[in-house]
């Protein structure tokens, strides 16, 4: 079914007669407008997207099956004059993207509003066949350039050179937007789940956590993997690297249609705990991955979320021991009728660098 007549669908349960879509991911899921400036408004009898001048000839190539409307007004007014043209009484709009101050310019305008929660998200949580070749192109770009970063990795280069170096490998693959900064966390500073790059050297010893992604027509793709600089006791980074890798497999081997995500989250979870890691790992499982890096569905001890047929999402336990190092390995799966598709193929068994 159209992408139009199932959001309708849940506009009838809603009790709306039209949704005001603000989100530019949900912008794009819906219309196919990769501009940075636009918003679409869908009733029962019609499908409106509306921008500005700077993007007047773009939409006409981008977006199909839509009426076009290029704004001359300001943004709630020309809201309100939509409202009036497609006999909308009671306005929904996505809770999550709506500032206070221009809430307030639409009531003003006397635009009767209703918040609503997750609409399109419901809609972008399943993937398509085609959505899904899109986030394999972009796993395989990041994927790439990942196997080209593998020979600058040695002791001595700092982890800013790693990660600006990664982000022109990407650039290079045809990335054209970063889903997130990279993550390149060397030595102690690997106990840093979200660490920034710094002019930290690599050592011996060191555990590194590359945590990186890629894009494809708009869609992201995520993964991590941990690595290890040769040294003469490294007995105990490899013992916790190989504790996550046993973690994560548990995870993904749990993964199937109609589990809750948190029944995932806890495959990985439980077994850390029993290994006497639980307080080192505080982080959710895993989350969705498409046209935003982090969506729905949330793989955590507090998701709500039940798992699908065709839904991709990450996998990536942590132990992180402060003072000492950290370890994360990510991997995307998409969901199949007897479970998980493992989307990702870099290798996991323990790299060990000896420059």
């Amino acid at each position: 079914m159209q992408k139009k007549a199932l959001l309708r669908k849940l506009l009838q349960k809603q009790k709306v007669e039209g949704i005001l879509i603000t989100d530019l991911a949900n912008v794009r899921y819906l219309t196919g407008f990769t501009g940075s400036s636009g918003f679409a408004v869908i009733s029962k009898n019609h499908a409106m997207f509306v921008t500005d001048f700077r993007y007047q000839e773009q939409v006409r190539y981008e977006i199909k099956g839509w009426s076009i409307k290029i704004e001359h007004t300001e943004r709630s007014k020309e809201i309100k004059n939509i409202c009036n043209v497609c006999n909308i009484k009671k306005l929904g709009f996505e809770d999550h993207n709506i500032t206070y101050g221009f809430y307030r310019k639409l009531l003003m305008n006397k635009v009767t509003l209703k918040p609503l929660a997750n609409i399109v998200e419901s809609l972008r949580i399943v993937k398509s066949p085609e959505e899904l070749s899109y986030i394999n192109t972009s796993i395989k770009r990041a994927e790439a350039a990942f196997r080209k970063l593998l020979p600058f990795i040695k002791t001595g280069i700092t982890e800013r050179k790693l990660a600006l170096k990664l982000e022109e490998l990407l650039k290079l693959e045809g990335c054209k937007k970063l889903p997130f900064e990279v993550i390149v966390a060397s030595g102690f500073r690997s106990a840093l789940p979200h660490a920034k790059p710094t002019d930290k050297r690599l050592e011996k010893g060191d555990l590194v956590v590359f945590d990186w992604g890629s894009e494809f027509e708009g869609y992201f793709s995520d993964m991590t993997r941990t690595i290890l600089i040769k040294s003469d006791n490294i007995s105990r980074q490899k013992e916790l690297y190989y504790k996550v890798l046993e973690a994560q497999k548990r995870a993904i081997e749990s993964v199937r249609p109609g589990i809750k995500a948190s029944e995932i989250d806890a495959a990985a979870r439980d077994y850390i705990a029993q290994e006497g890691y639980d307080e080192f790992f505080g982080h959710g499982t895993g989350h969705g991955v498409g046209l935003a890096v982090h969506e729905k569905p949330v793989v955590s001890w507090r998701s709500k979320d039940t798992i699908e047929e065709n839904m991709i999402f990450t996998v990536e336990p942590g132990i992180y021991l402060p003072g000492f190092g950290g370890v994360r390995i990510e991997d995307m799966v998409a969901v199949r009728k007897k479970g998980a598709e493992v989307l990702t193929s870099l290798p996991k068994k323990l790299k060990i660098i000896e420059v």
